[in-house]
């Protein structure tokens, strides 16, 4: 293991004759930690495009919420959004390319499940149009469209193809973040699919399957792209199906336990353009 400051050369050369494509999540990872995009990235992301290498964004943010990286999304424009439920075309207004969704039917058996393990949790649904959430729910980013309701209701109100839901939210205040992870997927995970980036017990729930790495596979399988030619960047643990599956896989620094465990390589915090770095050695192997 290399220290928390350097990429691990040595790892970086054995991909630099074949990368054909990055897969980084945003915050924590790409983005610093007041969510902008450094200079030394931004050099980096369009030195890697105009060397051939296609930069995937993919997080669990909602494509609304991309404008911080809409402007260094090069050639194919392309980003994966909510832990993979959702591929958006950041050079035409967000336009969703591809939506994976969570079905209605079984985010009530997920909120009826929770609702008995976890008495004091709240909810929140993200929609393809916005979030709506329960009234308990802490409104971490305020969206003025948002409906105040039960989650039940909510779930009941839109049940159409045109609104469809791309994740599940859940929020518990008293339980450590990776307890209510555990808990819930013990009680539900025969439902959909359970994960968390946040630092507080915010869980995010998707449809069965759907995952970053399960929609990064399907992007790359549709370029004839293969998981040996994948560079991926991570630091939580949505991030984990993904590193796993790319053939050479980084951690932050400041990566979650879980993620530190799973990755044989490592790179410099995403306060300190660990991102770049990697980059950067990687073209120079070139």
């Amino acid at each position: 293991m290399t220290s928390a400051t350097e990429p691990e050369t040595p790892a970086v050369r054995r991909t630099a004759a074949t990368p054909r494509l990055i897969a980084t999540d945003l915050d924590g990872t790409l983005l610093r930690d007041d969510k902008t995009v450094s200079e030394r990235t931004v050099a980096a992301l369009a030195a890697a495009e105009a060397a051939g290498i296609e930069v995937f964004f993919v997080t669990g943010r909602p494509a609304r919420w991309m404008d911080v990286v809409r402007d260094h999304v090069h050639g194919h424009g392309l980003a994966i959004c909510a832990n993979g439920a959702v591929v958006a075309d950041l050079h035409d207004g967000g336009r969703f390319v591809e939506v994976r969704p969570l079905e209605p039917a079984a985010a009530l058996a997920i909120v009826r499940a929770l609702r008995i393990a976890a008495p004091a949790a709240s909810f929140a649904v993200e929609r393809t149009s916005g979030v709506h959430y329960e009234p308990h729910y802490p409104p971490f980013q305020l969206d003025p469209g948002s409906r105040i309701a039960s989650a039940e209701e909510l779930l009941h109100s839109v049940e159409n193809h045109d609104d469809p839901i791309v994740k599940l939210l859940a929020f518990h205040p008293e339980l450590a973040p990776d307890d209510f992870l555990g808990l819930a997927r013990m009680a539900a995970g025969e439902h959909g699919s359970f994960t968390r980036s946040s630092p507080t017990a915010l869980l995010e729930i998707s449809g069965l399957g759907v995952s970053k790495a399960s929609t990064l596979a399907r992007c790359c399988a549709e370029r004839g792209i293969s998981p040996e030619e994948v560079v991926a960047f991570g630091d939580m643990p949505n991030d984990l199906e993904m590193l796993s599956w790319a053939g050479t896989s980084y951690a932050m620094a400041n990566a979650h336990p879980e993620v530190l465990a799973a990755t044989t390589h490592r790179t410099a915090a995403n306060t300190e353009d660990g991102v770049a770095a990697v980059i950067e050695q990687i073209l120079h192997g070139l």
